[in-house]
């Protein structure tokens, strides 16, 4: 039974300057906090059931009636600071956390979305359209022709004869059999004829598109590929003519100083004909004798051929209705994936075809 006597004040912990020291520790500590789970920790430790305030509030339940009184006036106040001071710490420590996760989680709406990746167009695309665009700066014109072609125009006009290797099914995909006189054009050659056949010289025309062949996808060769042939057709146009024309598309492509070499060759719709050499982009001809460094893009050879040229034959001239006494012209045909491959330093044409999206991604959308 508590004493009648029992005077709080000589119970330690209902002591006026023990008090005060708990409420001075537990401000101190709220003003120590920097997060609102060390405040949190610090609440339990200054107000929670283990408390020293807590503890002090034990006591009073043990005291007289009489003394209740004055030490819940004591011990009443002090922990309502402690709490006061732990609300206003939590209010404080909430407002920097909100603040904080304004500028570090901060979403600029006016930024493109990343949902749909950035496109791009096919580098070949853009290297037609870079080569044709000079072109038409020197007032050339752009023809095209079907992808599906009769054998005449692919082969007879041309001046290809029929036991020729390149009809056979080796060479050609023929559409249906190699009798239905259909083919996939192996050139864009064809659209040269349809240009000739349906213009009055003079003719100065660049042919981009798709072409076909039964050749195996290798580091230089692919069987589906494109090509820009250009034709010419005027009086007297001259080897000479060729040779500047090629020279300023392979400045205009490549850069001055381009070394390239004209080669004698053959082909049945031009004579003379030739084919054109860039030096190896790789090896850059060091390859050339040098079993210590092979070269799988050139071969080893040191070149890698460009394309070919020649001047018109004047039969085809003929079979197209023009006078080879009055007009010649030249021709030239050069596959685009070569010249993308030396322009960009692609080392491998399968990187071109096989539809890789990063591959695309690195030219963006060049113009």
């Amino acid at each position: 039974m508590p004493s009648e006597n029992f005077d709080p004040v000589e119970v330690a912990a209902l002591q006026p300057e023990h008090l005060d020291a708990a409420v001075d520790a537990a401000l101190a500590a709220f003003a120590a906090v920097t997060s609102l789970d060390e405040l949190k920790t610090a609440t339990l430790a200054h107000d929670g059931d283990r408390s020293p305030l807590a503890l002090a509030n034990r006591e009073i339940g043990a005291l007289p009636p009489a003394a209740r009184k004055a030490a819940g006036q004591r011990v009443g106040p002090a922990r309502g600071r402690v709490r006061q001071a732990a609300a206003a710490r939590q209010r404080e420590l909430e407002a920097e956390r909100d603040a904080r996760v304004l500028v570090e989680e901060a979403v600029d709406v006016t930024l493109p979305t990343t949902r749909r990746p950035v496109g791009a167009r096919h580098p070949v695309t853009t290297t037609m359209e870079r080569i044709s665009d000079g072109f038409l700066a020197m007032g050339w014109e752009i023809a095209e022709g079907p992808e599906a072609e009769s054998s005449w125009f692919n082969f007879d006009a041309l001046n290809t004869p029929p036991e020729h290797p390149s009809r056979a099914l080796t060479d050609t995909f023929y559409v249906g059999s190699d009798t239905s006189g259909v083919v996939l054009r192996t050139q864009t050659s064809p659209v040269q004829i349809r240009s000739m056949l349906e213009r009055t010289p003079p003719i100065y025309i660049v042919c981009p598109g798709k072409t076909f062949r039964t050749d195996e996808l290798d580091a230089t060769h692919t069987p589906v590929f494109h090509q820009l042939e250009g034709l010419a057709v005027d009086e007297g146009l001259t080897m000479a003519h060729l040779r500047g024309t090629l020279d300023h598309m392979v400045a205009d492509m490549f850069g001055p100083g381009t070394i390239t070499r004209l080669r004698p060759h053959y082909f049945p719709f031009t004579e003379p004909s030739a084919e054109m050499d860039l030096q190896c982009f790789v090896c850059h001809g060091e390859s050339v004798g040098n079993p210590d460094r092979p070269c799988r893009t050139c071969k080893s050879e040191g070149w890698i051929e460009w394309g070919g040229c020649g001047m018109v034959d004047p039969r085809v001239l003929t079979a197209c209705g023009i006078d080879p006494d009055r007009y010649s012209g030249f021709a030239f045909g050069m596959g685009i994936e070569r010249t993308l491959m030396f322009r960009n330093g692609v080392e491998d044409m399968r990187d071109i075809v096989e539809g890789d999206v990063r591959f695309s991604a690195a030219f963006g959308v060049e113009a």
